[in-house]
């Protein structure tokens, strides 16, 4: 199975990208899910779903056509059918505080629910090998990576605090119910958290092999769209995900000779310019600004013809190896950087802002750095089996 994960800014058109290429896969034959992780959805709406008609519906695998499905993860739903002792004590407690039935309910969804459930979905239709290629259109960059690092986060809960702390509750419940205003949770909430983990076991290898997971970034041709672009090119790389794909949305035609547009097609061919540089050698490809607003089939077929052509397959694996990598090593930090055309002397680096700009004869890599990093300096690179090491350490 492929999984296919488009993220980006709020706004850049990561729903229309989604939901094109899902049709594009679908009419290669690959029996395709488009899975909305926003909890702010749109994805019945990009294919122009009558509202009335479909309200709800979309809450599971709901089929466009023989090959490709749509589901929009609802919280509401998902409370009832996986967190129910969970949301049953966070509400209970809230209620001591004297907040109402209705706003204790509403404030019982907590952060990463919606995006904990997307991933049980995910594995759940891996082991049941119900479809080739999952598309994920995720929430903008912030909130996607909270859905990449919480497997890793609730791993590390479940191994370190969640037995000490089960545990601890149930001999200190008796006595602590008696005096405490609040009841502690029981032992079936425990339950309910670790049959949760089991649900997700194996979810976090599924996401960092490339094989398996690839990234698709979209973005605007903006200088504040592109910033943004490049932070989560970053995070993304951290949690060891694979990028394999920018999309640059909403480009300005060449027909358009409007002086009115002479500005704007300026600083897009500057920002085109600065992608195309910096994300270099990930692929970079271009959609057009569409004379009308992409929505239904009919559109998103049309931005389907435009990304991939007629034969294009997505779900092809074009890269298996992260552009670099971070680590700590004792007292300093190290940035590792394939280079496999590049011979000793040939190299050249520097910092500009929070970037390290590697240079090979004519040609620049930017590198963002992650925050930990930004204020560190270059201080010694070594070129060993292809590989470009560059120590960082304060100035």
């Amino acid at each position: 199975m492929r999984i296919l994960l488009f993220s980006g800014k709020g706004g850049v058109g990561k729903t229309s990208v989604a939901a094109a290429t899902g049709l594009q896969l679908s009419r290669l034959g690959y029996r395709t899910l488009v899975m909305s992780v926003d909890p702010a959805h749109s994805l019945a709406d990009a294919f122009d779903l009558e509202t009335t008609l479909f309200q709800g519906r979309t809450s599971d695998p709901l089929p466009i056509n023989e090959k490709l499905s749509i589901h929009e993860v609802n919280i509401q739903k998902e409370i009832k059918r996986h967190w129910r002792e969970i949301s049953t004590y966070v509400v209970s407690v809230l209620r001591t505080t004297g907040i109402s039935d209705v706003e204790a309910e509403e404030l019982a969804i907590l952060p990463g629910m919606e995006e904990l459930s997307a991933m049980m979905y995910v594995n759940q239709f891996r082991r049941e090998q119900r479809y080739d290629v999952i598309v994920l259109d995720c929430a903008p960059t912030a909130e996607s990576m909270r859905f990449v690092s919480m497997p890793t986060t609730l791993e590390w809960y479940m191994k370190h605090v969640f037995p000490f702390q089960r545990g601890l509750l149930k001999a200190v419940r008796p006595v602590a119910n008696r005096l405490s205003p609040v009841e502690l949770p029981t032992d079936s909430y425990f339950a309910n958290i670790q049959d949760l983990f089991g649900r997700l076991d194996g979810i976090a290898d599924l996401l960092e092999d490339p094989k398996v997971t690839s990234v698709r970034l979209v973005t605007n041709p903006e200088k504040m769209v592109l910033r943004e672009t490049q932070r989560a090119f970053v995070y993304f790389s951290l949690h060891g995900l694979t990028v394999d794909g920018i999309i640059v949305n909403r480009v300005l035609p060449g027909e358009i000779k409007d002086e009115w547009f002479e500005e704007w097609r300026a600083s897009q061919a500057k920002i085109l310019e600065e992608i195309e540089e910096y994300f270099a050698p990930v692929q970079v490809k271009r959609v057009p600004l569409f004379t009308h607003e992409v929505l239904g089939r009919e559109r998103l077929d049309e931005m389907a013809k435009m990304l991939y052509g007629e034969r294009e397959d997505p779900a092809v694996v074009t890269r298996t190896e992260a552009p670099y990598t971070f680590e700590k090593r004792n007292s300093h930090y190290e940035v590792r950087l394939r280079l496999p055309f590049a011979a000793k002397g040939d190299v050249g680096l520097f910092k500009k802002g929070d970037e390290l700009v590697v240079e090979i004869g004519s040609l620049r890599r930017h590198i963002g750095l992650p925050t930990s990093m930004a204020a560190l300096v270059p201080a010694r690179a070594t070129l060993q089996n292809k590989i470009l090491t560059v120590e960082m350490r304060e100035n």
